[in-house]
């Protein structure tokens, strides 16, 4: 079937689903601060930037979802990135046990994720860079950027990059929620908030489990966290503190075997300002993974895996006048694994960068940034580096272009793992990209935005697993010659003040000949379409509804629609909810040979209890 036909037919099962529509505040547009032009676009982001910068003056393709502000709207993570349509989510376990994230057709592997600027990604397998270790609830933020992001951030950030930002309390508080669903469905959470005038504590805690919607899809998902800032006469001092433990059935996930896994992190942080132009921040993870390939038989094969890594970093700003600046900083970071599959092995990496920022506000933006990083295990070095603009050519309108260089080293997995059905290789080379976009935002009025990007990526070195025919292992290896372009669109409109609504598709075409006639595991399970229509209102004040639903059709299979829906009482201190999953009970996978769940409810009541200061 032609592009044009797979589009086609794609718009049809779009325009006969009777779709509902989101919230404007999930914006992935890029727009100004002015007052005249929608409010959300005044959103400010820190992800793509050096600095602080709002949605309006980015010149780069950036979403952002306020996850603090609509509580009853995400039962986790992955809900919240599923408003992008340049993300997609590729779920193995359900309730957030374990799923895997592209951008822009990237491979799960190329996405970089941060927690409060900071990285998380696992250094044994990129299947765990979403085991977050602070709980939802605690989340103030989710930040994504679209393309390359490795002049910032380092390696990993081909597709990519996401950014979950921690809430900082501004009133003494605590908040209990517990609820049950389908499936054996369980979920409960708290948390406790105090705020002083130069000081803020938060901790939280929260669990969900089900005993599984078919036989070893059962999970048991825990974290808990705590987060403390004050400020004193050198600025602001952050300490946080969070873990995980998550539990869960993985039948079909790495093969045919009724499998189970248990995965445990443990992730530590301090960030200080020192004066008002530079700051420090470090952090650490622990991250340990028991796998048993066969559930009914424990001793016939399992791995156990522990890997660390840390990160130290220091930034710092030099203004120039009152239209731009200069930032730079050192970062170093390490990680190490002991794995009775994988063995021992560690390395080192530091890395300089340079970002040059030229604005003038509802005018125009010029970026320019340099990151040199120096590898361990020899003379090593690679270079990334990063160009983006934007232009207002009317008063309404903005046109933005960037371009930048991103790398990935491989994970311990791709270089060491073994099992009956897959095999790495330890001569792998590192994976790199370039990538560009280019893009117009239209702003008609306060109450309407549109956005348009063209983008394009072409790969060096990707990793992934292939192999020959269905009788062979899975063999991690380099490719060369993969090319990925698309359109992403988004529409969003305020008919009231309570009302949003919001529109997005993403069209996305890459080049196959890469594979020479191989089966790929992981690289060619990109979204062809990828569409989200959202709608919520909040009721008489007091009553808050959100319906999503979201149309995917990826490479070489057919279009799913999937139908979600919440409804809660927000005011007061007593606020029951109810959560509808997949009402259209369509039966779809998103990796291939996992299954996703039915139709299923929850439901149940949260207590708030708040006392401003």
């Amino acid at each position: 079937m032609s592009v044009r036909h797979r589009i086609a037919s794609f718009a049809i099962l779009v325009a006969q689903s009777g779709f509902a529509f989101s919230q404007q505040n999930q914006s992935s547009s890029t727009a100004s601060a002015s007052p005249t032009l929608p409010a959300q676009q005044q959103t400010v982001v820190v992800v793509g930037s050096p600095e602080a910068i709002t949605l309006g003056e980015s010149p780069r393709s950036v979403m952002a979802v306020e996850v603090g502000q609509q509580p009853f709207s995400f039962e986790t993570a992955e809900d919240a990135l599923r408003t992008d349509p340049s993300t997609f989510i590729e779920q193995r376990g359900a309730g957030g046990a374990q799923s895997d994230i592209t951008i822009r057709g990237a491979s799960f592997e190329q996405t970089l994720v941060l927690l409060n600027g900071l990285r998380i990604d696992d250094a044994q397998s990129s299947h765990h860079n979403l085991d977050l270790p602070v709980p939802l609830e605690a989340m103030r933020s989710v930040e994504v950027l679209h393309g390359a992001g490795s002049t910032l951030y380092g390696s990993d950030a081909l597709g990519g990059v996401v950014n979950f930002i921690t809430a900082t309390p501004t009133e003494d508080s605590l908040t209990l929620r517990a609820g049950a669903g389908s499936f054996g469905g369980n979920e409960e959470s708290a948390i406790a908030t105090a705020a002083g005038h130069r000081w803020s504590e938060i901790a939280t805690g929260a669990r969900n489990f089900s005993t599984g919607f078919m036989p070893d899809r059962d999970y048991r998902n825990e974290n808990a966290s705590n987060e403390s800032r004050w400020s004193s006469a050198l600025g602001t001092t952050d300490i946080l503190l969070a873990g995980s433990d998550r539990a869960f059935g993985a039948d079909n996930f790495y093969g045919l075997y009724n499998s189970w896994e248990r995965t445990k992190g443990w992730f530590a942080s301090a960030q200080q300002q020192l004066g008002e132009n530079t700051s420090a921040a470090f952090g650490y993870r622990r991250h340990t993974d028991n796998f048993i390939l066969l559930r009914n038989d424990p001793a016939y094969y399992a791995n156990n895996h522990i890997d660390t890594s840390w990160q130290a970093v220091v930034r710092r700003q030099q203004p120039l006048g009152h239209e731009g600046g200069l930032f730079y900083g050192l970062d170093a970071e390490g990680d190490s694994i002991d794995s009775n599959n994988l063995g021992h092995h560690a390395r080192n990496q530091g890395a300089g960068y340079a970002d040059l920022d030229l604005h003038s506000t509802r005018r125009w933006s010029l970026s320019a940034g340099l990151r040199e990083e120096v590898l361990s295990g020899g003379a090593r070095s690679v270079t990334s580096p990063d160009l983006a603009g934007s232009f207002w050519v009317a008063p309404k309108v903005k046109i933005r272009a960037s371009g930048g260089y991103g790398f990935r080293l491989p994970t311990y997995t791709d270089l060491y793992y073994s099992d009956p059905t897959t095999n790495g290789d330890p001569n792998l080379k590192p994976e790199s990209a370039w990538s560009g976009d280019t893009g117009v935002d239209w702003f008609p009025n306060t109450r309407t935005t549109a956005s348009m990007t063209l983008f394009y990526s072409r790969q060096h070195d990707a990793i992934d697993y292939v192999r020959a025919n269905d009788t062979e292992k899975w063999q991690a290896t380099n490719l060369n010659g993969l090319r990925y372009a698309g359109v992403e669109s988004s529409l969003g409109w305020r008919p009231t003040a309570t009302q949003s609504i919001q529109l997005g598709w993403t069209i996305l075409a890459g080049a196959q000949s890469a594979l020479h006639g191989l089966q790929s595991q992981y690289v060619f399970n990109y979204p062809v379409n990828n569409a989200s229509f959202e709608w919520s209102d909040t009721f008489a004040h007091a009553y808050f509804v959100r319906t999503i639903v979201r149309v995917a059709q990826r490479y070489q299979q057919e279009a799913y629609p999937v139908w979600d829906l919440e409804m809660a009482r927000s005011k007061g201190w007593i606020h029951p909810y109810f959560r509808a999953v997949n009402l259209s009970n369509t039966g779809y996978q998103e990796i291939v040979d996992v299954p996703m769940p039915g139709r299923s409810f929850a439901g149940g009541v949260e207590i708030s209890l708040r006392r401003k200061p």
